[in-house]
């Protein structure tokens, strides 16, 4: 029987950083100054996502098999087709890895179908999808139209970070919406005009970020370097908790 990677929609993982990768089987992630974030890699727009994360200095990486998943700090999940994702995140045996990263406390951030995937859950799933979960919101997927009802438009956004202001240019293509976020999610936008105005489109729950729309196709960062700094934040966390372990007392 062939391997389920013979019908990956995306070419073998490379990194965009001019380091030489390190093997697969290193296991934990870098301890060196730049992040390590991946990019799940088995089909949307992933090299968007790549080169907005090198610009912003991060160690960018793609991500498509199981050990991939344990050598990063934080991981991407692009747009594309969320049922297809879901299929393929399965196929390759990525979904049992993903979900303990996830719980574990691993950052993550979802664009679009990404938004989906994060999703604890989806009004209208297709049957047998599944998650990966984590943000307690339900998505509608292709909420806003089909491909001809894509549109752009300008965003009040509850930026983190105070280097962050203003608003941003949204382009939202075949994009979900929440229908309802639990108590502990933060809305970060909403749609500000036309038949769906007053729709949430951005929201964060602790180390969980997702986006209706589509940052990565644009020239603007901004909303991967927050995303980026949630990283740096969280592995500064994760490197004191190492370096300050429980002693026991001695004589």
């Amino acid at each position: 029987m062939a391997s389920p990677l013979s019908g990956a929609f995306y070419p073998d993982p490379v990194s965009t950083t001019t380091k030489t990768a390190r093997p697969a089987s290193a296991g934990a992630p870098s301890d060196e100054t730049k992040p390590r974030i991946g990019v799940l890699a088995v089909q949307g727009d992933v090299r968007e996502h790549l080169a907005a994360l090198t610009a912003l200095g991060a160690e960018a990486v793609t991500v498509r098999r199981p050990a991939e998943v344990e050598a990063i700090d934080g991981l991407v999940i692009p747009g594309g087709e969320s049922t297809v994702m879901d299929k393929l995140v399965r196929a390759f045996e990525l979904r049992e890895p993903l979900l303990r990263r996830i719980a574990e406390g691993m950052p993550a951030y979802g664009s679009c179908a990404g938004m989906i995937m994060l999703a604890d859950r989806i009004a209208d799933a297709r049957p047998g999808q599944q998650t990966l979960g984590g943000l307690d919101i339900t998505v509608r997927r292709n909420a806003f139209g089909r491909q001809v009802d894509s549109f752009e438009q300008n965003l009040d956004y509850a930026w983190g970070s105070p280097a962050n202001t203003g608003t941003v240019h949204a382009v939202f293509i075949r994009a979900p919406w929440v229908e309802d976020a639990g108590p502990d999610v933060e809305v970060l936008a909403r749609v500000s005009e036309g038949q769906a105005a007053g729709r949430i489109v951005a929201v964060r729950q602790g180390n969980l970020m997702a986006t209706s729309f589509h940052p990565e196709v644009g020239a603007d960062r901004r909303i991967h370097a927050e995303f980026v700094s949630i990283v740096r934040e969280h592995r500064l966390q994760q490197s004191g908790a190492r370096q300050s372990p429980e002693r026991e007392d001695t004589a």
